[in-house]
């Protein structure tokens, strides 16, 4: 493939999650979804979960020498990423574990990160240092969201002074290989699943890979399939397509079918579900992934005003792109700093005012505290965006050159900002609204359904609730078994791949997970760990005023989360450590303890 080639598809896979296959300049086509289509139709590797290799690449395979290699000279626990002779811009990461060298994909598959400074752990864990997502160094397989696709795995052998992999040269480019999930779906069996996103695809994806060959069925109110939700404040990506985790024909190959609806109630008795077009739907086992819905102000003009948004799917941002224009300049007030907010203001602030009013100190001080926000502040202002905070909204009052739309938000200390458009980001509740009538489930106080380890919902059989509709047990540093709701990405897409296991292996045992999330804030934020009991000091390291960073907040010796910027993999780091329950105490920290110095046990303590 020629390097014009190849910037095309890194810059599309930049954008998109599924893979891209490299190909010849003649078969490239215009737009992301003909190329996407293109990729499913002619490169299909089949690969069985159990096996550490690709059909493809058995198939197609050649030997490749590496270059700058004489003999497999690695140390146990060692990491390398050597380029492949013959290949343009071909790699691939070494890794020697247990006296065993293994020959794998060098970049992450989630967002391209290079492994090479990941975490590895004993027990042949391969962690990413950006945003999580784990692989098994054995098999290549995902150990832990965000990643969607295993990593590759290649036969290495050393002879005549060199060192030789047996690959294909697609697979080799592309840093990633298809798991397992055709299926024709057969038997009684009949899994539900209400909800499009992150807690779905992990389900459907475990599901399939682990051989789960019963019927699916998919019901989610948005009219699209399910997309990286997380694009649309960070980057406000407005095409469903751009944003899909799996095209259509994943699902079709999947044998998963797909429907636009909204369910209006559950009848558990009779396992059946009802939805607002009037048709309803048997289940087997029923899996409620419907996420959360976001809160808006009851406060005076904000139902009646036009131009005043929230932001939650794609037509929320096709409807905040439109009333910022082509021609961009416009006022705009984001209410609510903490990430949704945070993150769209940044997002929007390169050619439009922006202000974020917040009520705290600083921003996201309830979850980091303040001297944290600060510095996420700091950052933001360098965009331009200014930040009115300990400030509570009273009104928006219409523009003076159009009554339907609204033209300022008051504050209560009697300040007036001009608004073209108003965005808010102050939560979301569970969506749990189809179930408020039910006689058989009870809701905790915030709406949502508390669940066991395995996400099993409490009093009913067959059902799990997974995202953030969920209240579960947490057993990370601090947790000792709380009862909490985690609004993140990771948390969803892992416990609905806990759940996808455990109804295709009904022996298995909950995964184990540690929470990650990552935010864009100027800079890219990771934050690993949960504070379901709070914490009560925070001991922060590194280049504060830098914007460089690791924060730890303990909740007395015992450190509950990590914060950082532009030191990874610190957090990968410290999500393996607290895992595993080796996480030094605040008081070693505070003595000069360096968390990547510290050895990583073998056995899960969570």
């Amino acid at each position: 493939m020629t390097a014009v080639i190849q910037g095309i598809v890194t810059n599309l896979h930049q954008t998109t999650s599924f893979s891209l296959m490299p190909t010849r300049l003649s078969q490239i086509s215009s737009g992301l979804r003909t190329l996407s289509l293109w990729q499913h139709r002619v490169y299909k590797p089949q690969h069985i979960r159990t096996s550490p290799f690709s059909t493809a690449s058995k198939i197609m395979a050649q030997e490749y020498k590496l270059k700058g290699l004489s003999a497999l000279d690695l140390k146990n626990g060692e990491k390398r990423e050597v380029e492949v002779e013959g290949i343009e811009e071909g790699k691939v990461l070494l890794v020697k574990l247990d006296d065993k060298t293994h020959a794998m994909s060098s970049k992450c598959t989630h967002f391209g990160a290079p492994m090479k400074n990941g975490v590895l752990t004993p027990d042949g864990r391969l962690t990413c240092a950006w945003h999580g997502a784990c692989f098994k160094v054995a098999t290549g397989d995902v150990e832990d969201a965000p990643a969607l696709d295993p990593l590759a795995k290649f036969d290495i052998t050393e002879k005549s002074g060199a060192v030789y992999i047996k690959g294909d040269e697609a697979t080799i480019k592309a840093s990633r290989r298809s798991a397992n999930h055709k299926c024709t779906a057969k038997g009684q069996e009949k899994i539900l699943i209400v909800g499009g996103g992150s807690g779905t695809i992990g389900a459907l994806q475990e599901l399939r890979e682990q051989g789960f060959s019963g019927k699916i069925t998919v019901i989610s109110r948005e009219p699209y399939l399910p997309i990286d939700r997380t694009k649309l404040s960070k980057a406000l990506i407005a095409d469903p397509s751009k944003l899909l985790l799996r095209p259509q024909e994943w699902y079709d190959s999947a044998s998963i079918e797909t429907v636009s609806d909204d369910v209006s109630s559950v009848d558990f008795a009779s396992k059946t579900v009802s939805t607002a077009s009037g048709k309803s739907y048997t289940y087997t086992k029923l899996i409620l992934a419907t996420g959360g819905t976001p809160k808006a102000l009851p406060l005076p003009g904000f139902k009646e005003l036009n131009n005043i948004f929230l932001l939650r799917t794609v037509p929320d941002v096709q409807a905040i792109l439109s009333a910022v224009g082509e021609k961009k300049g416009k006022k705009i007030v984001v209410i609510g700093s903490s990430f949704i907010g945070m993150e769209v203001a940044n997002a929007l602030a390169k050619e439009n005012s922006v202000t974020v009013v917040g009520m705290e100190k600083a921003p996201l001080e309830r979850v980091m505290g303040a001297d944290v926000g600060t510095i996420f502040q700091t950052m933001i202002e360098k965009s331009g965006v200014k930040f009115h905070m300990e400030g509570g909204v009273d009104k928006a009052t219409p523009s003076s050159s159009d009554s339907k739309s609204v033209g300022a938000i008051h504050l209560q200390d009697g300040t007036e900002l001009p608004a073209d458009l108003v965005i808010c980001g102050v939560g979301v509740a569970p969506a749990t609204e189809f179930l408020q009538s039910s006689k058989e489930v009870s809701l905790e106080k915030d709406g949502s359904l508390k669940c066991n380890e395995s996400f099993e919902v409490a009093g009913l059989k067959d059902v799990y609730a997974i995202g953030d509709i969920a209240t579960y047990p947490y057993h990370g540093p601090g947790g000792n078994g709380s009862l909490t709701r985690i609004e993140h990405w990771n948390v969803a897409q892992n416990a609905g791949r806990s759940v996808g296991l455990q109804i295709a292996n009904p022996t298995s045992k909950p995964v184990p997970f540690i929470p990650i999330f990552w935010s864009a804030l100027g800079s890219q934020l990771r934050y690993c760990g949960n504070t379901p009991n709070g914490w009560d000091e925070l001991v922060l390291k590194g280049e504060p005023k830098e914007g460089k960073f690791a924060a730890y907040y303990a909740k007395g010796e015992t450190v509950v989360a990590v914060a950082s910027m532009m030191m990874d993999p610190i957090m990968s780091q410290c999500a393996e450590l607290m895992r595993r329950g080796n996480m030094p105490s605040k008081s070693e920290l505070k003595n000069g303890v360096n968390v990547l110095e510290v050895g990583l046990p073998a056995a899960v303590k969570i």
